[in-house]
């Protein structure tokens, strides 16, 4: 049995409440650093990784020697014997510290690809997941510990898995409670229609998520090849990579996207994709509307259905980008820019007010003669009064 990424969101702080360690075990790419930075959000927790495949022994905690008389100890039969410290890693300490700081606030510490690490390193690692200790330092209460491992051959269901992992030791194995991870097209696609309140866009660009909607086996491909392949994670990739491409010139677009996309999902995925791209992309740019041709103030009807059928966060990054690529305060400009802004969703107008304010641009405005730039005055004026809280 595996659980879904929305399953997971529910099992892991039912494990962490229940006092235990859970064990996420998925193929690599398909989101398991995600679901425990959701988790961590979900809980109010801190969040500190320790990647362990990265991790060198002594990484941790390394013996310091005694730099004081007061460090000897005088026995009778053996002599001078030394009473050794230890040095800890900054992210102990930093965890250490966050939990003083935050008396009963939870803390998430996330011991990624476990089982990628030597065998030194999860040697060392084994009192911290068992004890709860690293020599003699216990960790704090709010300290709960949460790992993660790629399958290897030994654990059921993943017979013909060929990670290059380190078999991990049966305790670890016996005191963790192993939640294996499943690719949920769904639950992905819910999350990916969801607004990363960061970006202020969706997740994952709608190209991405009508694409997948049509062919879900995409995400996750059963076959796959020896070099690159279509993954949670590397759709994340192309979907960042895609917002900021979409808004440059269409010529740059097309000499860049197929080796872009190909790069996250190997040549035979990016083919399919950019091949829906193609047929299903509308998109205009800064260079269509305010370089490309003189209209005048005013852009043409056609250009501006295309506009109002652009998803709100792909207008919203075009505005963001004409703001540092053209002077909105030239007259012929001016008019351009508050048409378009006027066909923007009021969220998205007030952010980019926001950045305009930050600028010179109302300074440029304010007092000009020019019509166009008179109404983009006034237009910014009003968009900077909206209650956004009413819609």
């Amino acid at each position: 049995m595996a659980l879904s990424f929305k399953e997971l969101l529910t099992a892991v702080p039912v494990v962490l409440r229940g006092g235990n360690v859970p064990n996420i075990v998925g193929e690599a790419g398909i989101g398991k650093s995600a679901l425990v930075a959701e988790v961590a959000r979900q809980m109010g927790a801190t969040l500190f990784t320790t990647v362990v495949s990265l991790s060198e022994k002594g990484d941790l905690a390394i013996p310091v020697p005694p730099l004081t008389s007061e460090a000897y100890v005088e026995t009778e039969k053996y002599g001078s014997l030394a009473d050794v410290q230890y040095g800890y890693t900054h992210t102990l300490i930093e965890i250490i510290e966050t939990a003083q700081a935050h008396p009963g606030r939870p803390i998430l510490w996330f011991l990624d690809e476990f089982n990628r690490g030597s065998q030194a390193v999860q040697s060392e690692l084994m009192n911290l997941v068992l004890q709860r200790q690293i020599n003699s330092l216990v960790l704090p209460e709010e300290v709960k510990l949460v790992i993660a491992e790629n399958p290897d051959e030994t654990m059921t269901g993943f017979e013909n898995a060929d990670y290059g992992v380190v078999a991990g030791d049966a305790a670890i194995k016996d005191r963790t409670v192993r939640l294996v991870m499943k690719v949920d097209v769904a639950d992905w696609l819910a999350w990916a229609a969801e607004e990363d309140t960061q970006k202020q866009r969706p997740h994952i660009h709608d190209l991405i998520q009508r694409y997948l909607q049509e062919d879900a086996t995409q995400l996750y491909p059963a076959e796959r090849g020896d070099d690159l392949n279509p993954t949670p994670r590397a759709w994340q990739r192309v979907s960042d990579n895609l917002f900021e491409l979409l808004v440059l010139p269409e010529e740059t677009q097309r000499s860049l996207v197929f080796d872009l996309v190909a790069g996250d999902l190997g040549e035979v995925a990016a083919q399919r994709f950019v091949q829906f791209m193609q047929t299903n992309q509308e998109t205009v740019t800064p260079m269509d509307i305010f370089v490309s041709q003189p209209w005048g103030p005013v852009v043409p009807e056609k250009v501006m259905q295309t506009y109002r059928g652009l998803p709100e966060v792909q207008k919203l990054a075009l505005l963001k980008s004409t703001l540092v690529a053209i002077d909105v305060a030239q007259p012929d400009n001016a008019g351009r820019f508050a048409q378009i802004l006027t066909a923007t969703a009021k969220d998205g107008q007030y952010a980019i007010v926001k950045q305009l304010a930050a600028g010179d641009v109302l300074e440029k405005l304010y007092g000009a003669d020019d019509e166009s730039a008179k109404t983009l005055y006034q237009l910014i004026t009003k968009v900077a009064a909206y209650d956004l809280s009413e819609d």
